[in-house]
């Protein structure tokens, strides 16, 4: 049941959100308004598990995060959404994908960190069968 829910969501993500050009964001760096977040935060540039990450910093904190693999492929949009925000009511509609393509979601805990530093979830959409792997170190 666990499988199935957390497939629904990420089809439900994929089929309702609004798409970016995937022209666009399918290499890194994507145009603008994106910034990369090692930029403008204090963070590595590439983190393992998610990545290198570029995000619209009008869409913060939840984002869409467009997540790049070490040669540059998108590989992944990473959501960043407050736990107390949620649990207060906030809903996050409608928000962008990187790639219509989802071939696994992952959900987890993350304590805070710059950028987001509250206590948050990660919603993590792979993009391709070898992403998560790519993105693992």
């Amino acid at each position: 049941m666990k499988k199935l829910l957390i497939g629904l969501l990420g089809m439900s993500l994929a089929a309702g959100a609004l798409a970016h050009d995937e022209d666009k964001v399918a290499q890194m760096p994507p145009e603008g308004p994106y910034v990369q977040v090692s930029d403008v935060l204090p963070l590595p540039a590439f983190l393992p598990g998610l990545g290198t990450l570029f995000v619209d910093p009008d869409t913060l904190p939840a984002g869409p995060f467009l997540s790049y693999d070490h040669d540059g492929k998108l590989s992944a949009t990473v959501y960043m959404t407050p736990l107390e925000e949620l649990k207060n009511g906030v809903a996050y509609d409608d928000l962008a994908i990187g790639s219509h393509e989802v071939t696994a979601v992952d959900i987890y805990y993350n304590a805070g960190h710059p950028g987001v530093e509250s206590p948050h979830a990660h919603v993590v959409l792979f993009h391709d069968k070898g992403a998560k792997d790519r993105l693992a170190k």
